[in-house]
Order: C-alpha cells, then sequence, then structure tokens
C-alpha cells in the first residue's frame, strides 16, 4: 500500500479513537490512519471534562457502560503508572442530602457491588463529615475506586504508541466524503484522500453525521449538551478534600453538580447540563445555525423536550444565574457562597437521543459493512477507553477479517 492507503483509517483523535488504534496496532496491525479534524488531539469531550476516572458504581449492572468502565478504570490505572502519568486513585463520596435521597442511595449501592466495587462503603453522618467535614448529608457512601487523571495526557501517550507501533496519526483532517471503490473506501478529507480497505468511526460529536456520509442511518441522533463549571478561589479549596457528588436523579445520564479536585491543582463546582445550540460550543454565547436547524428537525428531540422540559428549564437557569448554581452547590457545601466561585471551563456532551425521545443510556458500538460506528460513547468513556478499544479491536479482527 502506497503512504495515503491503508488498512484501518479511524475518523477521531479522542481518547476512543487513540484507543482504539492503540489496542489494533497491539493485535498487529500497522497499516492504520487516526484522522483529527482539529489542529491538535482530545480537543472535544477528552479534554474538555473533569478528569474523574470513573468506579462504575452508577451503570445497570452488565450493560456496556458497566463491564467496560469497572474494567477500564484498572487498566487506566495500569497505563498510568506504567507510564508515569499523573493520577491518583484518591476515592469520592456519594451524598444523600434528604430522606428521599436514601432510597436511591441504597441502589446505589447496590449496583456498585453487582459491579464489583468491593471497596464501597455506607457512611454515617459522622463518618462522612470525617471525610468531608466542610460538607452535608444524612448518608453517604465512600466510593475508593474514583480517581483522578489528565485525560489530554493519557492521550499523547497513547499516540506516541501508535505511532512508534506504525501507526499514524493525521492532525487538520476532517473527512469529507466516503466513497466506496471496489475493495477500498476513500475518505476525501480537508488533508487531501485517503484510501483504507476498513473504516472505525470514533468521532464523538459529529459520529451521527459521519454516520451518514458513510451511507449508514444511526437510527439516533446527536444533542449536545454544554457542561458549565465554575472553580473555588484558592483560598476556599480547603472545602473539598477529593470528589464529592450528589445522588443522581436516575431518569437522567448525568450526575449533577459535584465538586472535584484536579490532579494539577484546583477544585471544579458542576457541570450543569444544557441544551447547547452549537456541537462544539464552549460558551453559552455558542450558536451555529446549521447544527440547531439539525435537531430543531428532529422529532426525536422534540419528544425529549416534551418528557424532560421543566428539567431543562432549570438547568438553563442555572446557565444563566451564578445565584441558582450556587444555590445547587450549596446543598452540598452550605458555607459556600457566591464570592467563593468564579468562572471555569465548559464541555459538551455528545447525547444520543432516540427518535421516540429517549436518552441512549448505554454505549452504542454498530458495524456495517467493512465498518465499525461508535455512536454513544459518553461519559464513562474516557475512563473505560482502553476496555472500549480492545472491544472495538476484538470486533475489528472478527468483521475486517485482520490477522492478529
Amino acid at each position: 500500500m502506497d503512504a495515503m492507503s491503508f488498512e484501518v483509517g479511524i475518523i477521531g483523535g479522542g481518547i476512543v479513537g487513540m484507543a482504539t488504534a492503540m489496542a489494533l496496532t497491539q493485535r498487529g496491525c500497522r497499516s492504520l490512519v487516526v484522522l483529527e479534524k482539529e489542529d491538535r488531539l482530545a480537543a472535544h469531550q477528552t479534554g474538555n471534562n473533569s478528569g474523574v476516572i470513573h468506579s462504575g458504581l452508577y451503570y445497570k449492572p452488565g450493560s456496556l457502560k458497566a463491564r467496560n468502565c469497572v474494567d477500564g478504570r484498572e487498566a487506566m490505572y495500569r497505563f498510568c503508572e506504567e507510564h508515569c502519568i499523573a493520577h491518583e486513585r484518591c476515592g469520592k463520596v456519594v451524598v444523600a442530602t434528604s430522606e428521599s435521597e436514601v432510597p436511591a442511595l441504597d441502589e446505589l449501592e447496590r449496583r456498585g457491588a453487582a459491579n464489583g466495587l468491593w471497596g464501597i462503603r455506607r457512611l454515617d453522618a459522622r463518618e462522612f463529615r470525617d471525610h468531608e467535614p466542610h460538607a452535608a448529608g444524612i448518608a453517604a457512601l465512600l466510593v475508593p475506586e474514583t480517581g483522578i487523571v489528565d485525560f489530554v495526557q493519557v492521550v499523547e501517550v497513547m499516540s506516541r504508541l501508535v505511532q512508534e507501533a506504525g501507526g499514524e496519526v493525521r492532525l487538520n483532517s476532517r473527512v469529507l466524503s466516503c466513497k466506496t471503490r471496489g475493495p477500498n473506501l476513500t475518505l476525501t478529507t480537508s488533508a487531501g484522500d485517503f484510501t483504507c480497505r476498513n473504516l472505525i468511526n470514533c468521532a464523538g460529536l459529529q459520529c451521527d453525521r459521519v454516520a451518514n456520509l458513510c451511507g449508514v442511518d444511526p437510527g439516533l441522533q446527536i444533542v449536545p449538551f454544554r457542561g458549565e463549571y465554575y472553580q473555588l478561589a484558592a483560598e476556599r479549596q480547603s472545602l473539598v478534600r477529593n470528589l464529592i457528588y450528589p445522588v443522581p436523579d436516575p431518569r437522567f445520564p448525568f450526575l449533577g453538580v459535584h465538586f472535584t479536585r484536579m490532579i494539577h491543582g484546583g477544585v471544579e463546582a458542576g457541570p450543569n447540563a444544557v441544551l447547547s445550540f452549537k456541537r462544539e460550543g464552549y460558551s453559552r454565547f455558542s450558536f451555529s445555525v446549521r447544527d440547531a436547524l439539525r435537531f430543531a428537525g428532529y422529532g426525536g428531540f422534540w419528544r425529549m423536550a416534551a418528557k424532560y422540559g421543566q428539567t431543562g428549564v432549570s438547568e438553563f437557569r442555572r446557565s444563566l444565574s451564578k445565584r441558582a448554581f450556587v444555590t445547587a452547590l450549596q446543598k452540598l457545601i452550605p458555607e459556600l457562597d457566591a464570592g467563593d466561585l468564579q468562572r471555569g471551563g465548559a464541555g459538551v456532551r455528545a447525547q444520543a437521543v432516540l427518535p421516540d425521545g429517549s436518552l441512549a443510556d448505554d454505549f452504542r458500538i454498530v458495524e456495517s459493512d467493512r465498518m465499525i460506528h461508535v455512536l454513544n460513547a459518553p461519559s464513562p468513556a474516557a475512563t473505560a477507553s482502553i476496555s472500549i478499544g480492545r472491544t472495538i479491536a476484538d470486533m475489528a479482527v472478527r468483521t475486517f477479517g485482520l490477522r492478529e
């Protein structure tokens, strides 16, 4: 094959795409290219999250999220240790602030045990305050498996390993079209044409569009939700020792506003979950006519809005009003006030919405002729990425007939 022709093309240079490339090279595939449309790797979901290594506490036992998160978590810790990536298995507490939340806390404890989190422990109010003296709650779960890391650094190491193994990583290579020509697929990109025999779509926020470019009906649409963060002022960071989470609303895949100590210092508070009018819009004022018209013309979006409209209004209120955001945070740390917080960054979650308006809760990976499409891989995908990459590589060996 010539320099622009490969056995496998991978679209997307986030952590799932790069973990998949790494897994394939570990299985002996050297003829592969990762195509990333930005001028750097991990530019979107991977590089704009809270850096939490999730335990696997929340997910339905037996689901792809549960299996891959638990396996991927330990693989991530090993990977970071092996490659000297800054990380910490610091643990977190999930806090019930009222009696009405205790049954949901009980369910989380059951799920955690079913998912193999044998380190979790129930804390009464006194024990909880020993762990987080400034937090409020009547009961909590201690989850020692949770940790923190810099996922951008993880992706950079993965990229280096892929290239050392003979794979290629091409930046500034936005895929514009995909055409079948005999036994090959021709990908026209902003950096020229690439030919590949097989294709893996790990495009995250653009994954449904990439599937459409490839002639595949994804059966869903990505609706972007922006998560906005505040940062604690330096003199108030002592209010948080590690990670403090609320009991989440089981109707939604979002975990609620929480406090996260960061691996390179500082404490983040958030995120909320507001509809973004641009798929890669990290500002409250970001707007794309194309993106807004796309979900406005999707029946599944309006069915979702009818189901969850009231919750959406509450999230917008927190976006627009610092006072409302602080009020939500004060349920966990009552002594916090508005002066303790300053606006931080934001991330955008690629949430897959089905035609009936339901939110796809589990990972969704679809095979088609010579293609694999990752169509729903939000959190905990970064945590689970090494396991997801291995799963996709196994699918590729089977589907594409790659020789290990």
